[in-house]
């Protein structure tokens, strides 16, 4: 497969910047680079060009607005794709179905789907928040994070088996499977599950929602 050079370059100039948290020199850019400072230079006029890249009072490279505006119309896109994968798994599992994400220390719902034959309906709705530690949606996320020796039970358990499951954490009598969506990125975190009253098979649950994070990971990578 051909690439374009130019274009190359500058990608990847974009995804070394976004994982340097403080900034970085165009000097050791152009070194991750392997091209001439001139070069780099260069390729990062364009991105500062079209608010990409931005550089800090002391001269350090970091994502401009424009990666956050890029980022904002990929979220519609995202959830525009996993409705019908939502929507699958709900009646799948015969459970509410939902995709939630990561906000500071609290997972936020961003999608809910019900099951056709839905008779119980557990009161978890899009905008729900909740501490990420508490519940199988945040564990989850958690467990897609890198293993530290403080991580509680129930997050190296999630990492261990690929999925989280919870019973009576965010309401009583209710369960809940969830497993973590990749993202090469990394800064999307989000998750996506089910949650039932009574009746959950959780084995065919966790089977299913762990097929719907991968297929889910797919409108991200592709």
């Amino acid at each position: 497969m051909s690439t374009l050079q130019t274009l190359d370059r500058g990608l990847r100039a974009l995804d070394i910047i976004s994982q340097s948290p403080t900034g970085i020199t165009v000097a050791e850019l152009a070194s991750e680079l392997g091209v001439h400072r001139a070069i780099c230079y260069r390729i990062v006029a364009t991105l500062e060009a079209h608010s990409l890249v931005a550089r800090t009072d002391s001269g350090r490279l970091r994502l401009g607005v424009g990666a956050a505006v890029l980022l904002s119309r990929f979220e519609p896109q995202f959830l525009h794709g996993a409705r019908p994968v939502l929507t699958e798994l709900a009646d799948r599992t015969h459970a509410t179905a939902f995709v939630a994400a990561a906000e500071g220390s609290e997972c936020v719902v961003l999608m809910v789907a019900e099951p056709s034959d839905a008779v119980f309906r557990v009161g978890y709705r899009v905008g729900s928040r909740h501490p990420l530690h508490r519940g199988a949606s945040g564990i989850a996320i958690l467990a897609m994070r890198p293993p530290d020796d403080r991580d509680p039970e129930p997050v190296r358990r999630a990492r261990r088996d690929g999925y989280s499951i919870t019973t009576g954490e965010l309401e009583r009598g209710a369960v809940g499977v969830s497993a973590g969506i990749p993202s090469h990125g990394g800064s999307l975190e989000r998750s996506v599950g089910v949650v039932a009253l009574e009746g959950l098979d959780t084995d065919k649950a966790s089977g299913a929602v762990v097929d719907a994070a991968q297929r889910l990971a797919r409108l991200v990578t592709t």
